[in-house]
């Protein structure tokens, strides 16, 4: 006989861990695309290291979204074993069909919709921390990047290129900027641990906490989210195995050509972002954007708008974008509306 503890987690883990190999594949680009862009580092070490560094960002960094994602949208309380389980599955099936499409998704912009569909069915959406933190984030974070980007690249390293006050391609083969590179790529898997692991672990905390009748404080959501963590973060290693190859060429390769020095750039603007807005304020939000826009501002500087809205890519990106928190809310409320129906909740 299974101990009442583990047949209450068996099904929400089991779904949880859906949902990370899929963030694993979608996380995978805003992580290493600008060093695999740049040539720096193979496909094959890349998901390990990024299944290391998702870790340990989720155990240092991780606990205030955890917190939002478990009880800051929708009320803790209402958090049981199916809504949790429909939560967990609507995320995964959204970011699945992202994966396949080959487009790199937000995680959190996922998870969020999936919160809101059953928010409003029930009708007990919180909205303060929704329309006047999160989604207002969501637009100026990656608007920063963009910003960043472009104006170093416009101001600073095409003037600099042009002159010839130094040589880039001796630059870029050095060893010591290579590291540079992969280091930063390694600090936005840090990052991307501080926000991402808490879309798993922040529902299964607001469930044990209802099943087992304990206290949502912040030394319990930090017992649970080290033990959902050692579990749900291997899996991003394997989602990064299974679909990171084909979402990294997206971003890595489709939209420009850049060297190590602008990699660098990328990557520790848009982690530092999203630490940012993950010590700071507990703030799920995209990096997938930030990493894309921050691409595409160093794109255009050098070759311009027209060059860069060109690719096709960008319009399936934007696409899916939309799309994809769109199909993640209408699941999570049709499976609701089915569960509820059928008296299991």
């Amino acid at each position: 006989m299974f101990s009442p503890m583990f047949s209450i987690l068996l099904v929400p883990f089991i779904f949880a861990m859906f949902l990370a190999i899929n963030m694993g594949g979608s996380g995978t680009a805003p992580a290493f695309s600008a060093a695999y862009g740049a040539n720096i580092i193979r496909k094959d070490l890349i998901p390990g290291l990024f299944g290391i560094f998702v870790f340990l960002g989720a155990i240092i960094a991780g606990k205030k979204v955890s917190m939002t994602i478990g009880k800051g949208i929708l009320p803790n309380e209402v958090m049981d074993l199916t809504l949790t389980s429909i939560i967990l599955l609507s995320v995964a099936l959204s970011l699945l069909a992202a994966n396949l499409m080959r487009i790199p998704q937000s995680t959190s912009q996922a998870t969020v919709s999936a919160l809101v569909g059953p928010a409003i069915y029930f009708d007990i959406l919180k909205t303060n921390k929704l329309f006047f933190e999160i989604i207002p984030t969501w637009f100026i974070l990656p608007l920063i990047s963009f910003l960043i980007t472009y104006m170093i690249g416009k101001y600073i390293y095409n003037p600099v290129k042009k002159r010839g006050w130094f040589n880039f391609q001796q630059i870029s083969s050095h060893k010591g900027l290579k590291l540079l590179v992969i280091l930063a790529s390694l600090y936005v898997s840090f990052a991307i641990g501080s926000n991402n692991v808490a879309n798993a672990a922040g529902p299964i905390a607001s469930m044990i906490s209802n099943e087992l009748k304990i206290t949502l404080t912040d030394n319990n959501i930090l017992l649970v989210m080290i033990v959902s963590t050692l579990i749900i973060a291997p899996c991003f290693g394997i989602g990064s195995s299974l679909f990171g190859n084909r979402v990294i060429e997206t971003t890595g390769k489709e939209i420009i050509d850049f060297g190590p020095m602008g990699a660098t750039l990328i990557s520790f603007i848009t982690g530092t972002l999203l630490l940012f807005a993950s010590v700071t304020r507990g703030i799920p939000t995209s990096l997938v954007q930030m990493n894309t826009l921050s691409i595409i501002g160093l794109g255009i500087s050098k070759i311009g708008w027209r060059e860069i809205l060109k690719k096709t890519s960008i319009k399936r990106l934007l696409t899916v974008w939309i799309i994809a928190p769109l199909i993640s809310l209408l699941i999570s409320f049709t499976l609701t509306c089915c569960a509820a129906h059928m008296g299991w909740m």
